[in-house]
């Protein structure tokens, strides 16, 4: 089904206007300081010509890595940029380790020679690249406390989708939950650090007690993409949104709810995926039915204005719905000649058509590959997916048939980037970074890091490999 997104304008419904909510920000500057045998899925049918294939590198400069994964394809590549010089995996070390005032769950980012962390204490930081001294840091509202939800497991509950910056404004853009509850979207100057703009994001009909802002921000067409999900024990009759903010803060904000009578949150912290014509591309989790399809458990495709363009759902979606075994622990992934992939909680991994998602039960290939959570990356054809028993290979073919290759250490969970040569992934219940050998999945290096949040993602860049842990940042170089 079709479902229009909905402008909360001023005129008999709810306007958020620029800065509206939340506490005044203070800002301060400070100057401290063995693989597996291969399974091979053959395309149910052969997909049509694609005229434009959905996949998209970020406009960034070299070295820089501006969102999650570095581009709106969510390659995790750093190969277009910042290959030559990362980190090489030879005798690891701590370079620095910069202690913050709270858990960093969102992916570092890097613009220039600064490092841009957020918070679970609602504060965003500008660190430097060569020291992790403290360039200056922002507070944008006091967060959530555990005990004040019905369900969760963060505490406090601030910011915890990874940041997106745009370079045409100079802003980095984040979404901070801040008592009351309520949530604000933040577009911070990442050279001074002041807040340039600010404005209410609750989607328009939630209560945004029973809303987790977990999903990654994406950015194109001007606008500021936000999508919620609900908190850990799924409490409370939340629904899966997609909300659009203009970079400015200013107008009308468009929004997409996801048609279930509950649930369906779009929560993977890979966030959406977008195309090279601005179409988005997320993972809906379960649904509340068993009977009648409710749009949960599926990879819903969107147009730059949030209507709902195609959908597609496995067969199996009410019992999947039924099991809370869905699509939504991971976000799709576009891949060359307009082929989407994803794999979600059930153990398949389905590649679709991006501009014939399939609808219910037609995607272009299915096979099995894992529990998955998080986000994948991808070198040539071949994708390495976040597996919660360790990190899978996975190969597709230009006719969308599913290889599946080497399983790495079922320590390493974490979701994956590539660059200089070799696959960074975390065991992230013992806190160590793994990298990885592309063709084999043996890990070639190995070096502490500390405790870090669920689904935590490696950034590279120049000499380096930067972790958000559960204090701050670490980053690793070499020896």
């Amino acid at each position: 089904m079709l479902r229009r997104a909905v402008p909360l304008l001023a005129a008999g419904t709810l306007l958020l206007a620029a800065c509206a909510g939340g506490p005044s920000p203070r800002s301060t500057a400070s100057r401290a300081a063995a693989p597996s045998a291969a399974v091979v899925a053959t395309p149910s049918a052969t997909p049509a010509p694609v005229k434009s294939p959905p996949s998209n590198q970020a406009d960034a400069p070299t070295g820089d890595w501006t969102t999650y994964h570095r581009d709106n394809a969510r390659t995790g590549n750093a190969r277009t940029g910042n290959d030559s010089t990362a980190v090489r995996p030879d005798r690891l070390t701590v370079a620095w380790s910069a202690k913050l005032d709270g858990a960093v769950y969102g992916q570092p980012l890097v613009v220039g020679e600064a490092i841009l962390a957020a918070t679970e204490s609602d504060t965003i930081y500008a660190l430097d690249a060569a020291s992790g001294r403290v360039r200056w840091q922002q507070h944008v509202g006091e967060p959530v406390r555990r005990s004040t939800l019905p369900c969760g497991d963060i505490d406090p509950l601030g910011i915890t989708g990874t940041m997106v910056y745009d370079p045409a404004s100079q802003l980095v853009f984040a979404v901070a939950e801040v008592a009351g509850p309520h949530h604000d979207l933040v577009g911070i100057d990442v050279t001074t650090g002041q807040v340039r703009v600010r404005r209410g994001i609750d989607p328009p009909t939630d209560n945004p007690k029973v809303l987790q802002q977990r999903a990654a921000l994406a950015l194109s067409s001007g606008r500021v993409y936000v999508a919620y999900g609900g908190l850990y024990g799924d409490c409370g009759d939340y629904h899966g949104w997609v909300l659009a903010s203009a970079t400015d803060g200013q107008g009308p904000m468009l929004s997409y709810r996801v048609p279930t009578t509950r649930e369906g949150g779009i929560w993977a912290p890979s966030g959406p995926a977008v195309d090279t014509e601005g179409n988005l591309y997320v993972g809906v989790g379960n649904g509340e039915s068993t009977k009648t399809y409710d749009g949960g458990d599926s990879v819903v495709k969107l147009s730059a204005d949030l209507v709902q363009r195609d959908l597609f759902a496995p067969a199996g979606w009410a019992q999947e719905n039924a099991t809370d075994t869905d699509l939504g622990s991971t976000g799709p992934a576009l891949l060359p000649d307009g082929l989407v992939f994803i794999a979600g909680k059930s153990g398949t991994g389905y590649v679709l058509r991006g501009d014939r998602l399939g609808g219910i039960g037609g995607a272009a290939a299915s096979a099995p590959v894992c529990t998955s959570f998080g986000g994948t990356a991808l070198l040539d054809r071949t994708l390495f997916v976040p597996c919660r028993d360790g990190v899978r290979s996975v190969t597709v073919g230009p006719d969308g048939g599913i290889a599946v290759g080497w399983h790495a250490a079922a320590s390493v969970d974490g979701s994956p980037v590539v660059g200089a040569g070799v696959v960074w992934a975390i065991d992230t219940r013992g806190g160590v970074l793994h990298a990885l050998d592309p063709a084999t999945g043996r890990s070639i290096a190995t070096q502490q890091v500390g405790a870090v949040p669920h689904f935590a993602s490696p950034t590279l860049t120049a000499g380096r490999v930067l972790i958000g842990t559960m204090d701050g940042v670490v980053a690793i170089g070499a020896g």
